[in-house]
């Protein structure tokens, strides 16, 4: 599958460290939850502020290292929520089926839904859909404002304005 000329596999390279701070902080947010840390010090790890960052982050590097355009940042976006979506999905989907609880299924972060399976489709439904939307006209936002703002040519940061 190549998507703006490049294959899947490129991205998922490029975006490897981000696929492993989103992981990283998903592990955090479920290991301080486990121990007992108190709920306010567990939502400082947030999977979603983290992703949305690792989004603003892809935008640079994309522009940074001359990655693609505007697709390329539409796939990056799709990617890195697609994982978040994925690690939430498994911790919610490990409660399922062991019949314990963790941070992801606390009814507090579950909404109304009252079935574990509910939840896990509003994340693939809902979650998946929804952020991708918000985060590609975030990121496509910044993309279009770090191009006029700071052009990249011939390989150096220039000042100049085009």
């Amino acid at each position: 599958m190549r998507i703006s000329g490049r294959p899947l596999i490129e991205y998922i390279r490029f975006l490897a460290p981000l696929f492993g701070l989103i992981a990283a902080i998903w592990a955090l947010r479920l290991l301080t939850s486990a121990v007992g840390v108190p709920p306010g010090v567990v939502r400082l790890f947030s999977v979603t502020v983290t992703s949305s960052v690792c989004i603003l982050l892809a935008v640079l590097l994309i522009h940074v290292r001359r990655f693609g355009g505007y697709s390329s940042v539409v796939t990056a976006v799709f990617l890195l929520v697609f994982w978040e979506q994925f690690l939430i999905i498994a911790a919610i989907a490990f409660a399922f089926f062991t019949g314990t609880g963790n941070i992801f299924t606390a009814p507090e972060y579950s909404g109304r839904t009252t079935s574990l399976l509910a939840h896990i489709i509003g994340h693939v439904t809902f979650g998946i859909g929804i952020e991708t939307l918000l985060g590609a006209g975030m990121g496509c936002l910044l993309f279009w404002l770090i191009r006029r703002m700071v052009p990249v040519e011939s390989g150096k940061w220039s000042g100049a304005k085009r």
